[in-house]
């Protein structure tokens, strides 16, 4: 028995683009300048971007659309390695209507308009800012309704490799679905015996490489393993009334979605232009966002046949485990 539906390894620039809301063209400046590195290339010649390439693309675009210069953008990320057009006239031949009646109505009316929209974009960025400042991390370009989750925890509670699995689920389920996901790394940081598990058995599907055959007795085991410790977590959840709170968020959410969407959406026309910093994902998504069927095709994870059927053993377990109807 085999998976229906197999992630990519690797994906061509226009899937790249498409996941990441760009286009190839603004990832091909991005090589230019430094900003993203050339990731390997086919043997067709053409470039093809990893897990790990769409990670730091999916940050380039947060980043940008926070306002932040490319130039400061790549500095940053180098630092942190270690963690529309002018209306132009004619030349004046029909010069009585620019200086009034309906010819100067138009052009005031394009300029607020255009401020506007200016002023929608400012605020939103503001805001990115302002919460990244707070937050003291890139924690702050997700949606509040995700880090809000993690306030009560330490600082440094959250590891790097969680931030990135929250963005991306952010782009493919929308907030609430990276706000739900936060409760499973609120039980990790405040359970070190779970947090020690977990690292185990990560480390024990990341060995399952090219090099271990899919009927190796590893792979059947390391599904065991896994099948077993989300028991322990979903148990842990349970026990501790993280559960309870997702109820709560769920219902918070009813309320916030139907209260802003209007509001949202009056501000999305007068802008023209998808907001990398807003996306609501699956139920009221943006415009240039995709569907989460599209999106988990899109996005690469570097999984060989091997952890592939290890992660397809883990689900057969827990369907036997699930209660029937």
């Amino acid at each position: 028995m085999h998976m229906s539906f197999v992630p990519p390894r690797r994906v061509k620039i226009g899937d790249a683009a498409a996941f990441a809301g760009t286009t190839p063209r603004a990832i091909r400046h991005y090589h230019a300048i430094g900003l993203l590195p050339e990731p390997e290339r086919g043997g067709d010649g053409r470039r093809r971007y990893g897990h790990q390439d769409m990670i730091r693309l999916l940050w380039i675009r947060r980043m940008a659309g926070a306002g932040i210069a490319l130039d400061d953008i790549r500095d940053a990320l180098t630092a942190d390695t270690g963690t529309a057009g002018d209306d132009r006239g004619d030349g004046g031949s029909d010069g009585g209507d620019v200086d009034g009646g309906d010819g100067i109505a138009l052009t005031l009316e394009r300029l607020e308009n255009s401020l506007a929209a200016q002023e929608a974009v400012l605020r939103r960025q503001r805001t990115a800012v302002q919460r990244m400042r707070a937050e003291g991390s890139r924690m702050g370009l997700l949606s509040d309704v995700v880090t809000d989750r993690f306030k009560s925890l330490p600082e440094g509670s959250l590891r790097q490799r969680e931030l990135d699995t929250l963005l991306v689920t952010e782009r493919i389920f929308g907030p609430l679905g990276a706000a739900v996901q936060a409760t499973r790394f609120i039980a990790l940081a405040t359970h070190p015996a779970l947090r020690e598990e977990s690292d185990r058995v990560d480390a024990a599907e990341e060995a399952l490489d090219d090099t271990v055959a899919v009927d190796d007795p590893r792979v059947a085991r390391v599904a065991a393993e896994r099948h077993a410790f989300e028991g322990a977590l979903d148990a842990f959840i349970e026990e501790s009334g993280l559960a309870g709170d997702d109820d709560a968020l769920f219902e918070a959410w009813d309320a916030r979605d139907s209260a802003t969407t209007d509001q949202e959406e009056d501000e999305d026309e007068e802008e023209g232009v998808d907001d990398e910093g807003g996306d609501r994902g699956s139920g009221g998504r943006r415009a240039g966002t995709m569907s989460a069927f599209e999106a988990v095709g899109r996005m690469p994870y570097d999984f060989s046949p091997a952890r592939l059927r290890c992660m397809e053993l883990a689900e057969q377990l827990a369907a036997q485990d699930a209660p029937t109807a």
